[in-house]
């Protein structure tokens, strides 16, 4: 099957590595003269508004038996950003109730999709998986509806309700953020917003019906649904989790005195953390949370500002364009 290639370019990702990445990748499909073109994001939201002319002039859907022969060029779609510009089209896509494969070449600060998934985040490599790419992959994602906003849509990485979610804010609206990454640095700006949250964030309750089972919590510090290992970054918050697998993974870590979140913190590094007694792992198909004390929440990184939460969160099967998913350790995907 011949392809035609469609690359949506976030050249601001990553404080500028989408273009440096873009200017990486660009000369390789010249000198093998494939069939291209580029489409790129220059302002926010733009992202979402290129999916959606794609998605309704341009982009197929793709099936097991297609005909080569009828389309002639498949149009395919590929992503070079970060997790924010891939979290973007999919959620365009989904929310126009239609659904493509779709390539993606990590160019973030954080890359916790490619990493979760086993992608490598190098731009050559990642271009080469998919130029030998024969037919998607199916991978599940998070379906989630919030019922006191009237939100939903999808998470490709995971959504949080407490202290990653604090961090996240407080990292978005750092200055550092963006001088660190300029020096491939971004991951620091994660840990100074870690030591100030830790002292600020204080325990919530909730309440969480996992496939039917209610737990309440009385002083939840730690609130996060995943369907891989990774958030904030690179940090291994469920090391077991698995996106070939059509479950969510939930983590709720009490609020403890700073000795304990010590402790924790240091066994979270070592990818024990499963073995503390504050740290609560719970794995179903289906999930409500609710949060009637206002909290920061965030999706793929993207902070949500202080509100309750009444969320339910399922699978979506999303096709995306690679070689077979093997979960892989984190060494492996660089």
């Amino acid at each position: 099957m011949n392809f035609h290639y469609h690359l949506l370019i976030n050249q601001a990702a990553g404080s500028g590595n989408g273009k440096k990445t873009a200017d990486k990748i660009l000369p390789i499909l010249d000198k093998k003269k494939l069939s291209y073109t580029v489409h790129y994001s220059e302002y926010k939201g733009h992202d979402a508004l290129i999916a959606e002319h794609l998605a309704e002039d341009t982009l197929i859907e793709w099936e097991e038996d297609i005909d080569a022969d009828t389309i002639g060029w498949y149009p395919l779609l590929i992503v070079i950003g970060g997790d924010g510009t891939l979290h973007q089209v999919l959620n365009t896509f989904h929310h126009l109730c239609v659904s493509f494969p779709v390539g993606f070449i990590p160019a973030g600060s954080g890359n916790d999709f490619a990493r979760g998934i086993g992608l490598s985040r190098d731009p050559e490599k990642a271009l080469e998986t998919i130029l030998a790419t024969k037919e998607p992959q199916k991978i599940n994602v998070l379906h989630y509806e919030e019922k006191v906003n009237d939100r939903e849509g999808l998470a490709l990485n995971n959504f949080g309700i407490g202290l990653d979610a604090a961090i996240v804010h407080a990292t978005n609206h750092s200055n550092a953020k963006k001088r660190l990454n300029k020096y491939n640095l971004g991951s620091l700006s994660y840990i100074f917003s870690l030591l100030y949250v830790l002292f600020s964030q204080k325990g919530f309750p909730i309440l969480v019906d996992i496939g039917g089972k209610r737990v309440n919590f009385k002083k939840a510090f730690l609130c996060t649904a995943t369907n891989h290992p990774y958030f904030g970054g690179g940090v291994s918050i469920v090391p077991t989790a698995d996106v070939t697998k059509p479950t969510i993974d939930f983590v709720v870590v009490e609020r403890v005195n700073l000795f304990k979140i010590a402790w924790l913190l240091l066994l979270l590094l070592q990818k024990k953390q499963m073995h503390s007694k504050y740290f609560h792992h719970y794995t179903a198909s289906k999930l409500r949370i609710v949060s009637t004390i206002p909290q920061y929440g965030q999706e793929d990184g993207e902070d949500l500002e202080k509100q309750s939460f009444d969320l339910q969160l399922t699978n979506k099967t999303q096709l995306l364009w690679c070689e077979k998913i093997v979960m892989r350790d984190e060494e492996s995907t660089s």
